[in-house]
């Protein structure tokens, strides 16, 4: 079993005192128990700034069995698709990384509609690029993959596959 991950999930273990460093560690080496893990060049991009050093960085991917697989045409078509699909949804509303439910938010003193560009097309190449080269994901944001990968097994900290 290939198991890509997402980054939140390397930097639950990377940065000092995470709250969820705990259920990423053991999600994380249950995966490499069952199979091997793989990241995406976005996913590589967004970790880097967390060594202080190119060698830092490949040494903690070689510590962990992680290999760095370049995204396919396919996996990067994938991406372009879902992104076109959540361009053409995008409301204003705020979506739960976890559920993938939509709410919005107002401002209490003016009333108008707050709205953030939650998600950018990196995330979307991490998902392509999981589809693509892996039978599942590892992340926390299962409700946002569910909604715009929804063939895409991901396994997060809570919920089932």
């Amino acid at each position: 079993m290939i198991s890509a991950i997402d980054t939140n999930v390397l930097l639950d273990i990377l940065v000092p005192n995470a709250p969820d460093s705990e259920a990423s560690k053991a999600l994380i080496d249950q995966a490499y128990a069952e199979g091997s893990l793989v990241i995406c060049e976005v996913v590589y991009a967004e970790l880097f700034c967390q060594f202080e050093t190119p060698h830092d960085m490949n040494m903690f991917l070689s510590d962990t069995g992680i290999r760095l697989v370049p995204s396919s045409r396919e996996a990067l078509q994938k991406a372009a698709l879902a992104w076109k699909d959540h361009v053409s949804r995008r409301t204003g509303q705020l979506q739960c990384a976890r559920c993938g439910k939509f709410q919005g938010i107002t401002c209490v003193q003016c009333g108008a509609t707050i709205t953030s560009r939650q998600h950018i097309v990196t995330d979307f190449i991490i998902g392509g690029h999981a589809l693509t080269c892996a039978d599942r994901l590892l992340s926390r944001d299962r409700g946002f993959y569910k909604t715009y990968f929804p063939s895409l097994k991901v396994k997060g900290r809570a919920g089932p596959d």
